[in-house]
């Protein structure tokens, strides 16, 4: 995690340390506005709700990448996204 004053950089990353799909989310009004940077093959709406989720929080830019080798069970999809925010709100 990167924080800046207007928003924060989040990689996720399996195993080894590789740049994977990337989202960017931006906050500028009620509902966040998201763009696909790097298409995902999958995870992409896990990486796109935490990318909206952060930059809302915020009230900034965020940008989500993640390298996943295998695709999240429902468990593992809901423990990352509860340590990411944790992290963020602390």
């Amino acid at each position: 995690m990167l924080n800046f004053e207007n928003g924060m950089i989040i990689s996720i990353s399996e195993n080894s340390l590789k740049i994977g799909p990337m989202l960017i989310s931006i906050s500028s009004g009620p509902v966040p506005s998201t763009s696909v940077i790097i298409p995902a093959k999958s995870e992409e709406l896990f990486l796109k709700l935490l990318s909206e989720k952060i930059s809302s929080f915020l009230k900034g830019i965020c940008i989500v990448t993640g390298n996943f080798e295998k695709p999240l069970d429902n468990e593992t999809t809901k423990q990352l996204m509860h340590e990411i925010v944790g992290e963020i709100k602390q």
